[in-house]
């Protein structure tokens, strides 16, 4: 058996190996097609050739893994690296081909300074996968390892230790109507004197008191990049935060919380993914401002802006132990798998 490098010329059988996965229900990845495949594992940020690695005997494709090393992306932490996927033939599991495929890896990211490796939905090769049961329905990116596919347990008897557990939930709009509550709920917040709806300047733009206290840069970059939008009027230049890839028409809808010139709570942007996902970054309220409703408001207003903007379903994944979880439960989500976000020190294998 010999591991070496993708080429080109490992196309098809790579291809073919990732779609015979996910079409036999193994796996949960969306099929893709030649160009795409291609495009996602040695075009996209974060991609190196040496660390797209193919197994093989006699010239036959036995299996495949992609890892991203440290400081190869934006945004990325000084010594993280990143296991994005591993495939095996079905006729060679169990042979030795996963775990010499996955000692290489771990082996070149040591060689690049990788002083913790993850199998995360912060990899900056994002993975759409298919919620089970529903026609095609996706979620444009894989929080960790799904624990109910056979790479939970390898990873485990690898050295990878779950060191987070997140629960992916599903709501097919067709369902969702607003409860009554909701409006009453907004209105309370009137008389408190906090707005909740869609944002304008005249609302106010000042976040980074919310952003301090919620210990987030993401959530900054977020409303600066959305709020300067629509001062300017014009589309999102930041193709961070295009679903898809694409770039928006004009300034997204953005839902926030607002007093007196100051956001306390948002959620969105809120857009519509080609696949008729309803696709926002989150949602996040202020410390100071919680155990009010606004979330629940806020989430409410979302799902009903998807309906209104025609998108089929929304999806969003959270920690098993987030009591949020009740929010997204009031609106009709229902939890459909749960992923493990792994962690390796690659100092304790032994190579």
């Amino acid at each position: 058996m010999l591991i070496r490098p993708f080429s080109p010329s490992d196309l098809s059988s790579t291809a073919a190996l990732w779609n015979t996965c996910a079409a036999s229900g193994e796996v949960l990845y969306c099929p893709l097609s030649d160009e795409d495949f291609l495009n996602k594992f040695t075009a996209g940020e974060g991609c190196q050739p040496d660390l797209f690695l193919v197994a093989e005997c006699s010239g036959t494709l036995l299996g495949m893994i992609h890892a991203v090393a440290p400081g190869t992306f934006r945004g990325s932490q000084d010594g993280t690296g990143y296991i994005t996927v591993e495939l095996v033939r079905p006729d060679h599991r169990g042979t030795g081909v996963g775990r010499a495929l996955l000692e290489e890896a771990i082996r070149r990211l040591k060689e690049l300074d990788a002083s913790v490796i993850r199998i995360s939905s912060t990899n900056p090769v994002n993975l759409s996968w298919r919620i089970p049961g529903t026609p095609g329905h996706d979620h444009n990116n894989m929080p960790g390892v799904d624990t109910q596919c056979q790479g939970y347990p390898f990873f485990a008897s690898m050295g990878f230790k779950t060191s987070h557990t997140e629960v992916a939930m599903y709501l097919n709009l067709e369902h969702y109507r607003m409860p009554d509550e909701i409006h009453t709920l907004r209105e309370k917040l009137r008389t408190q004197g906090i707005e909740a709806g869609p944002w304008s300047p005249a609302l106010g733009r000042e976040f980074d008191g919310m952003c301090d206290r919620v210990g987030s840069e993401y959530w900054r970059d977020v409303l600066r990049t959305e709020t300067e939008a629509w001062i300017q009027g014009m589309p999102n230049q930041d193709s961070r935060f295009w679903p898809d890839g694409r770039q928006p028409a004009g300034p997204r809808t953005l839902l926030t919380a607002t007093t007196e010139g100051h956001i306390v709570g948002f959620t969105g942007p809120v857009d519509r993914q080609v696949s008729g996902r309803g696709w926002f970054t989150g949602i996040c309220t202020d410390p100071l401002y919680e155990r009010r409703g606004i979330a629940t408001v806020l989430f409410h207003l979302l799902m009903q802006s998807f309906v209104d903007n025609g998108s089929q379903f929304s999806t969003l994944f959270t920690g098993t132990d987030n009591h949020a979880q009740r929010i997204y439960l009031g609106a009709g989500m229902q939890p459909v798998r749960q992923f493990s976000l792994m962690t390796l020190n690659p100092e304790e294998v032994s190579l």
